[in-house]
């Protein structure tokens, strides 16, 4: 779990190496973020299925050794279209250990002290591992070149294999019944694709052109050609009458707007950082530090207490409403601004407010779902937060483009016209939690539990 865990940040710390190396575009940087989210996105739903059919051990093994080849040729990588395609890999191979890897940790531990604390562990190493990712991201870019983010997912690639082999039992001999649902993974992942291209070329093609409409038409019928064959199938990817439950419907929306406005915060602040403030890799995940240790701090000392006494509902609401005041503040830093000033306080309020709503998120999602279908909810929780982080992302960063060309155009320095478009990209951002915050309050059966 550390490697996609420490992934997410630490590649996002290297970006802005990445694209003066390999000369990127804004959009084109966007594309090394959600290139990965479009695969990870799109399989996490089949990794549990195939983990049944195949044998989780024997996915495990093929996840790990996928995520870390694709990670060579990530750091090997000369042009986009060679990275593009290893973070198209990478995606495949996390997709397949997280969705394995959660299962296995409920067999292997089949009695609750101990289930509770490995599961404590599973979820320390997921929040831990992207404060881990932000420090070593900026050391190894700094040190090494960003090539090194990527490389250091091979030597922990190796241990976890070969201990893998080593330590967990084999896969139960077993005749499996049951169908992969192929159909409907290639029409919830073209359409997903369909839609990054669209809303990441609309700064060059033009929102109301007639290609990017096209494109989001025809990502908009993927859509409903995926809510016909799950409708129909017998063993579907994303049961449909889980949307029937209110509370879940709600929470997985809410769930998929705050994961598109801290990716799209992180990425936005990664770019800010070392293109405006001329801040060093190394400094660069330093200053996003904080937000990662507040937001762990918060959900695992803080949260629970304040759940039991005031419900879900509130600790979520204020999560939101914490997250859109971070995002705000950093909206209005400036040019010649400083970390202390400009940055940390709106990324100390943006990690408080994610440690407070992400786990009610979760525990609400489940409250009303059938212990029998907690799997799929599970799925379809990831799914939607995966796939609301690469569509939130692709929106900010084109919206950052628009405006920075503008800025351009109008006679404005570089410097300047980027400062302008990440200053939108944030705002954009806090507009996203502004709609999670709207949908948190519309939940029911608030109780004070966690």
């Amino acid at each position: 779990m550390l490697m996609p865990a420490m992934n997410a940040t630490a590649v996002s710390v290297a970006l802005p190496s990445i694209s003066l190396d390999l000369q990127f575009s804004g959009n084109s940087l966007a594309w090394v973020i959600t290139a990965y989210l479009a695969t990870y996105g799109a399989f996490l739903l089949l990794g549990g299925g195939f983990g049944d059919l195949f044998g989780r051990r024997r996915l495990f093994l093929l996840g790990i050794s996928c995520f870390a080849v694709a990670s060579i040729g990530c750091g090997l990588a000369t042009s986009l279209g060679a990275l593009l395609a290893g973070r198209l890999l990478q995606g495949l191979g996390a997709a397949i250990v997280v969705a394995v890897v959660l299962s296995q940790i409920m067999i292997l531990f089949n009695n609750s002290p101990q289930r509770g604390r490995a599961l404590g562990v599973y979820f320390l190493v997921g929040a831990g591992g992207g404060a881990i990712g932000l420090f070593l991201g900026g050391f190894l870019t700094t040190v090494l070149g960003w090539e090194g983010v990527f490389f250091a997912n091979v030597p922990i690639g190796v241990v976890a294999y070969v201990t893998g082999i080593a330590l967990l039992p084999p896969d139960v001999q077993e005749t499996r019944h049951g169908r992969i649902d192929i159909a409907g993974a290639l029409a919830v992942s073209s359409s997903l694709i369909v839609a990054l291209y669209a809303i990441l070329d609309a700064s060059r093609a033009g929102w109301i052109s007639g290609q990017t409409l096209g494109l989001l038409v025809a990502a908009g019928l993927l859509v409903t050609l995926f809510a016909r064959i799950e409708a129909r199938a017998s063993a579907p990817l994303m049961p449909m009458q889980l949307f029937k439950i209110r509370n879940f419907s709600i929470v997985v929306i809410a769930a998929a707007l705050l994961a598109a406005a801290l990716l799209a915060c992180s990425f936005i602040s990664a770019l800010y950082l070392q293109i405006v403030l001329g801040s060093s890799p190394y400094e660069v995940g330093l200053a996003l530090l904080p937000t990662n240790l507040t937001m762990a701090a918060m959900s695992l000392l803080i949260l629970p207490s304040l759940v039991v006494r005031f419900g879900s509902r509130l600790p979520l609401l204020t999560g939101m409403v914490l997250v859109t005041l971070g995002l705000a503040l950093l909206g209005r830093a400036r040019i010649g601004g400083t970390v202390i000033v400009d940055v940390l306080p709106g990324m100390l309020l943006v990690g408080i407010g994610a440690g407070m709503a992400n786990p009610p998120i979760y525990t609400t999602a489940f409250r009303d779902v059938p212990p029998s279908s907690f799997g799929a909810a599970s799925g379809i929780l990831n799914t939607a937060c995966v796939m609301g982080a690469a569509l939130g992302l692709s929106v900010v960063a084109s919206i950052a483009a628009i405006r920075t060309n503008t800025l351009l155009v109008a006679g404005a320095t570089p410097t300047s016209a980027l400062h302008g478009g990440y200053r939108a990209g944030f705002y954009v951002s806090a507009g996203f939690t502004i709609l999670a915050s709207l949908m948190s309050g519309m939940l029911l059966h608030d109780r004070k539990q966690l």
